[in-house]
C-alpha cells in the first residue's frame, strides 16, 4: 500500500506547479509551516546537483489541534509532508497519507482524524 498521496502535473514548469499545489492546499485550510529547498541543499552541503525537489511542510491549524488534543506527542509527526519533484514526465507532487503515518499510533480517534486530514489532502492535491 502506498503512504502517499500522489499526482504528476504535465505542461507545467516547477514553479508553476508549486504556486497551483500552494493555492490548492490554502484552498483546502492549510497554511505552510516549512519549506525545504532539498535540491539547493544537497548543492550546498554535498556540491551535488540534483533536479529540482521541494518538501512544504502544510498544516490545516484546525484538524493540528483537534489530534494534538487527542494525542498530545502526535507533534512530532506533524506537519504534513508534500513534495514537489521534478521528473522527466513532468512534477510530481506527493502528499504524505496521514492515515498510513498514523497507524504507528494507537488510538481510534487520532486514526479518524487522520482520515479526515487524507479526504483534504487528497482533494488538494486533485485540485492542482
Amino acid at each position: 500500500m502506498t503512504y502517499t498521496i500522489n499526482r504528476t502535473i504535465t505542461g507545467s514548469d516547477f514553479e508553476e506547479v508549486d504556486a497551483r499545489t500552494r493555492k490548492a492546499l490554502s484552498d483546502a485550510g492549510f497554511g505552510i509551516l516549512t519549506e525545504i529547498d532539498v535540491a539547493a541543499t544537497m548543492h550546498k552541503k554535498l556540491d551535488i546537483d540534483m533536479d529540482a525537489y521541494r518538501i512544504l511542510g502544510a498544516c490545516n491549524p484546525q484538524m493540528a489541534y483537534q489530534a494534538i488534543q487527542i494525542e498530545p506527542r502526535v507533534g512530532a509527526m506533524l506537519p504534513c509532508n508534500v513534495i514537489l519533484r521534478a521528473t522527466d514526465g513532468g512534477v510530481e507532487v506527493s502528499a504524505i497519507d496521514p492515515v498510513m503515518s498514523m497507524q504507528a499510533i494507537d488510538n481510534a480517534d487520532l486514526h479518524a482524524v487522520a482520515g479526515k486530514v487524507r479526504d483534504l489532502l487528497k482533494a488538494a492535491v486533485a485540485a492542482i
